[in-house]
């Protein structure tokens, strides 16, 4: 993640519900999806997660310092300790895209949703975007061994 100090135009912009956390990205948000996880439905308090990234490089806290929670032993999720906002989502692995959410940004309409994922949790009324790309949690082979050491974070009460 690119540091504060660093000058650069960003292209998008987002922060929390009262302003005390801003971000950037340098890039256009990539990839942007609804993520259907169990996980994601429990960090946003909703039926699922809209999610869009950018290569950790092209992304900034500009404002404020987010409270991190490990919702695993494989990610860290970001919100605003004074209102609670949900702000992002990322994997530890040095290649993966760092993700905000969607609802975040001061311009999310510049995030259409591109594809679903997690959707062996996806909950039987959700229905929108049904003609985009979907798949499980690690579908392929990559994915699959990725999160094979997953521990969560969450607790469980069923």
């Amino acid at each position: 993640m690119a540091g504060m100090t660093e000058q650069r135009t960003p292209i998008a912009t987002g922060g929390c519900q009262c302003g005390a956390v801003r971000y950037a990205l340098y890039v256009p948000p990539q990839n942007a999806h609804a993520c259907h996880c169990r996980m994601c439905q429990r960090a946003t308090g909703g039926a699922f997660a809209l999610l869009a990234g950018a290569p950790k490089a092209d992304f900034a806290w500009t404002k404020g310092e987010p409270g991190v929670f490990r919702s695993s032993n494989l990610a860290a999720r970001a919100y605003c300790r004074d209102c609670g906002t949900p702000l992002s989502f990322s994997y530890d692995l040095p290649e993966a895209r760092f993700y905000v959410t969607i609802g975040s940004l001061d311009d999310p309409g510049a995030a259409a949703i591109e594809r679903h994922y997690g959707i062996e949790s996806r909950l039987g009324w959700v229905r929108f975007c049904d003609d985009l790309p979907a798949e499980e949690t690690g579908a392929d082979p990559k994915a699959a061994t990725f999160f094979s050491s997953m521990k969560s974070g969450q607790s469980s009460t069923q």
